[in-house]
């Protein structure tokens, strides 16, 4: 049995900069860290052929043209398996549909699970392209790199997304007392709310590829809150970067209509009248997670827990993708 393990994420600086849409013509830059949070795969062998799957639903077929999970589907593709006899089994400490990459993190795992069964080492880089490739190119999906990359890599990282399709990596180099103050003070609540992250992120595309200027003119300038929330963080100056999430959310409200509601709002507004200096809604925004950063945490977690909202603690993770056993 091989078991898998890849990270969930959060996104400090730049999201929605990482859309072909929008770095193929601009380039990306954006800053993400890997959490204690984590998406699971086992693959092995069973005694009977065919292809065993077991997620939110069961699946058992005998030609991989006839699996329903289209990752799974293209993932055993892509590794051209000519007499499927494997069983996988998905688990997830976070549901989906939640704003903390968990499509991008089952992907890599996925695929860092099907190499070992193989018998085969893939390096973070070329596992985080191969997940692009599956999402992204084979599968359509109007989704970003971001994911695919820091549940790969892991750590609290810097990537920059190239028109050429190259992607670096770099590890945000910060104090490990600026490190613990962002584990200490970056809270998240569960608002209740899934959504499909392509839907929101469709409009963001279509807009993005038409050359809209509104469109563009707010990514500039998120991708610039990137570059300024690293120098912050560099800087040691946390509450400035407080601020700038709170300047990040304003700007990622005017990309869609369906980005936040009046019941997100009034939560947001709470927490910055208890003792958060700024915030936004993780992922493509519509649910998810509401992170903030706090400078008086209790407060924070009083108010927050009064008004029903559930907090998912965690720290960062810097191992990424890994196998747990083979």
């Amino acid at each position: 049995m091989i078991i898998a393990r890849s990270p969930l994420r959060i996104t400090l600086g730049g999201g929605g900069t990482d859309l072909p849409s929008y770095y193929r013509e601009h380039g990306g830059y954006l800053l993400a860290a890997a959490i204690d949070k984590y998406v699971y795969v086992t693959v092995t062998r069973p005694f009977t052929p065919g292809i065993f799957l077991k997620y939110s639903q069961l699946e058992h077929v005998d030609d991989v043209h006839d699996v329903q999970h289209p990752i799974i589907r293209e993932a055993i593709r892509m590794l051209d398996f000519k007499t499927p006899q494997i069983e996988i089994t998905t688990l997830a400490d976070i549901p989906s549909g939640t704003g903390l990459g968990s499509s991008g993190s089952f992907t890599t795992a996925l695929l860092k699970a099907l190499y070992a069964h193989r018998r085969k080492t893939i390096l973070p880089h070329d596992l985080a392209r191969l997940a692009c490739e599956i999402e992204i190119d084979r599968l359509q999906e109007p989704v970003g790199k971001q994911d695919q990359y820091i549940a790969a890599h892991g750590g609290i990282t810097c990537f920059r997304f190239n028109p050429d399709e190259s992607v670096s990596a770099s590890p945000l180099p910060i104090s490990f007392d600026t490190m613990a103050d962002l584990e200490d003070n970056v809270l998240l609540f569960f608002t209740g709310f899934s959504r499909s992250a392509g839907s929101i992120l469709k409009d963001q595309k279509v807009r993005s590829q038409a050359g809209d200027d509104e469109m563009i003119r707010n990514l500039d300038y998120v991708k610039d809150l990137a570059v300024r929330s690293e120098a912050a963080l560099v800087n040691g100056k946390v509450t400035d970067f407080g601020v700038l999430m709170h300047e990040h959310w304003e700007h990622k409200k005017r990309r869609s209509g369906g980005m936040s509601n009046p019941q997100i709002d009034e939560w947001y507004e709470l927490g910055i009248q208890n003792g958060a200096i700024g915030g936004k809604l993780v992922g493509a925004g519509g649910g998810g997670f509401l992170m903030f950063y706090a400078e008086d945490r209790n407060r924070l977690r009083h108010a927050m827990s009064h008004a029903g909202l559930e907090e998912v603690r965690f720290r960062f993770d810097f191992e990424g993708t890994k196998i747990l056993l083979s």
